[in-house]
């Protein structure tokens, strides 16, 4: 009876210390595989949702053109008649995105890279103008 019970005691013995710190260890360097690839495809989806939100702002701003005749003096245009249009037949938005880090977007008309219609651009996630790598500007001159 003896033999029995201490089979059993044996069989229900806690992890050791060693497999604890061993199952640790795989976890962290897990993570540390994992974080990198994450935070690349989070990155990406932002660049990707600046992109599309700036093609978006564009036909919007053209349609507004084709409407009124000309492009509005900011982007608000396209919610209220901020310029006072009588062809205005907005709103042609609900409300103006912010981008993908949290800035408003950069219009100005008449564009100093397009000069004939406007240039749109998103200035990255460190907000400045002039960044590298995931702070670039992102705009609809450089397409």
């Amino acid at each position: 009876m003896k033999i029995q019970s201490e089979k059993r005691a044996k069989k229900r013995m806690p992890f050791t210390l060693i497999e604890v710190v061993v199952v640790i260890v795989i976890l962290v360097t897990l993570a540390g595989i994992a974080t990198p690839v994450y935070m690349n495809y989070v990155k990406q989806g932002r660049i990707g949702t600046a992109k599309m939100q700036l093609k978006l702002l564009g036909q919007e701003l053209d349609n507004y053109k084709i409407r009124v005749g000309q492009y509005p003096s900011e982007l608000r245009g396209l919610v209220e008649n901020l310029d006072g249009h009588e062809k205005w037949d907005g709103p042609y938005m609900k409300k103006i995105p912010l981008d993908p880090w949290g800035n408003e977007y950069v219009y100005v008309v008449p564009g100093e890279h397009n000069t004939d219609t406007y240039d749109l651009s998103c200035l990255g996630a460190d907000g400045q103008s002039e960044g590298e790598g995931e702070n670039a500007d992102i705009n609809n001159w450089d397409d």
